[in-house]
């Protein structure tokens, strides 16, 4: 027996607050997605607010007929976007894999707001996610007086996404516990949730399907059990190919966050956002930039949006504390902290790059100075 479920949303259609910090994907480009969908003319699969063409224009950005400019959401392969966007139009979930940093909820999430309108159905993977998160939960006072029903069921987000045609989210699947990933597997391969307490089921509408991202960098990881990872169709998305690419990635990125809160556009800062992601490549791939020098590299990852993060803090800290220009020393404290993650091995690594690298750069004598000044 299967039974319909008619969850409330926790976001009220109108209700969004026009001063959040972080909108959420669909309110914050509610512009580009109607016209996205007013000028769509395609073919849609079931309950897609749009043609995945539109998907991947949303996501890689473009101009429309009419002249309105889709902004990019991700700076990468087009092929990845497309893939992607194909795999959510198919009865295979999609898996985006990568390295930290490498932009895999913010691609979900756009994916999510461009398929169904909503990127809102979320289940955030931890140590600590339960079996509930997934499946669904119990309403106690009601469970408690009058037993298991109907009524004191509480849809989790992947239930009411079967239930409603929608796209799902499952961030860092890797977080969560082997036992409890594995609650996936009959929904994504038997489109079906069962509730023995019920003797019921909840099985999916056209147009549900399930977005997980996970990496295997990071501590703490669970690795995918065989039978779960072949019900996913998994997208790698690779580390910006280039400077240029990363560079200008970071700069888009630092200018979204400074225009939400507020901060000046620092002027000439172009260079320094230039040297952060130079140093984070370089200790990254443990060589410099030319090929002629062999480097160590540090414990962290050194993302792109580690660089984002460095740069939005040093744009505040000229904002409120300088000129409104964005110098060494504003960055300086911020690589440091993203570099030395161990105290002992990493500042050996920082202090040996600083000097046989930094130091010896022409036209980095200012940063130089900056970045031991913090580091002393």
């Amino acid at each position: 027996m299967s039974v319909s479920v008619d969850p409330t949303s926790v976001k009220p259609s109108g209700t969004e607050p026009t001063d959040a910090l972080r909108p959420h994907a669909e309110d914050a480009f509610a512009f580009e997605l109607a016209a996205l969908a007013a000028q769509d003319d395609r073919p849609r699969p079931a309950r897609w607010k749009m043609s995945p063409w539109a998907v991947a224009t949303y996501l890689l950005g473009g101009v429309l007929p009419d002249g309105t400019v889709i902004s990019p959401k991700y700076v990468g392969p087009r092929r990845i976007v497309e893939v992607a966007v194909t795999t959510l139009a198919t009865d295979r979930a999609l898996l985006l894999l990568g390295v930290p940093g490498t932009a895999k909820t913010w691609v979900s999430e756009h994916l999510a707001a461009a398929v169904s309108g909503d990127s809102t159905l979320l289940v955030q993977g931890t140590a600590g996610t339960p079996e509930e998160a997934i499946r669904y939960g119990w309403n106690y006072a009601q469970l408690l007086a009058h037993g298991p029903s109907r009524d004191a069921l509480v849809p989790s987000p992947v239930m009411r996404a079967m239930a409603e045609g929608a796209t799902v989210r499952v961030e860092e699947l890797t977080r969560i516990p082997a036992d409890v990933q594995d609650t996936l597997i009959t929904v994504l391969s038997e489109k079906t949730l069962p509730i023995p307490e019920l003797g019921q089921e909840v099985q999916a509408v056209r147009g549900f399907n399930l977005i997980a991202t996970a990496n295997d960098r990071d501590r703490g990881v669970n690795e995918l059990s065989s039978a779960l990872r072949r019900r996913f169709n998994t997208v790698v998305l690779p580390l910006p190919e280039s400077v240029e690419a990363e560079v200008d990635i970071v700069a888009r990125r630092v200018d979204q966050i400074g225009r939400s809160l507020d901060l000046p556009a620092a002027p000439d800062g172009f260079e320094e956002i230039r040297r952060v992601v130079t140093v984070f490549r370089e200790l990254r791939d443990g060589v410099t930039a030319d090929g002629r020098t062999k480097v160590k590299s540090p414990s962290g990852t050194l993302s792109t949006a580690e660089a984002i993060s460095v740069v939005t803090s040093g744009l505040a800290l000229a904002a409120h504390f300088g000129d409104g220009v964005l110098r060494p020393a504003d960055v300086a404290a911020g690589i440091l902290g993203a570099v030395v993650r161990d105290p002992a091995a990493d500042r050996v690594v920082w202090q040996e790059y600083l000097e046989a690298v930094v130091r010896e750069r022409a036209g980095w004598t200012d940063f130089y100075r900056a970045c031991r000044e913090v580091s002393a």
